[in-house]
């Protein structure tokens, strides 16, 4: 994976519901903060969180990709910014919430087995 196709492999792991693809993007050490507000402090734990999100809120969500900006931080190294607007997010009677706004922030570092994100997090926008 290359910083460019970071953010299209997290729209489309996200829009399968692949919590397994998602946390595959991650170093094992990588903290997360997701959507809907959930921490996670190793890729376990963050294929764990966005399981459960897309077993509940998220299961029906897809994202639209927005506009990027990919800022270097030194060889091996850069922070992605990628807007998306979330569509399908359901509240607790099943029932679809308006569209939102959201934000990817990922600092990314190139490893043996390619780039990684060390830090990731995904917040609503206003």
């Amino acid at each position: 994976m290359t910083t460019d196709s970071f953010a299209r492999a997290f729209a489309a792991a996200f829009g399968a519901q692949d919590a397994q693809a998602l946390a595959g993007m991650l170093a094992e050490d990588a903290a997360v903060v997701s959507l809907t507000g959930g921490v996670a402090e190793s890729r376990a734990e963050a294929e764990a969180l966005f399981a459960a999100e897309f077993a509940g809120t998220l299961a029906r969500a897809r994202l639209v990709t927005g506009k990027a900006r990919l800022q270097p931080i030194g060889p091996g190294g850069a922070v992605l910014h990628q807007r998306f607007v979330v569509i399908g997010v359901m509240d607790e009677a099943g029932q679809e919430l308006p569209r939102l706004g959201a934000m990817l922030t990922a600092v990314l570092l190139a490893r043996a087995e390619g780039w990684r994100a060390v830090s990731l997090t995904f917040s609503v926008t206003a």
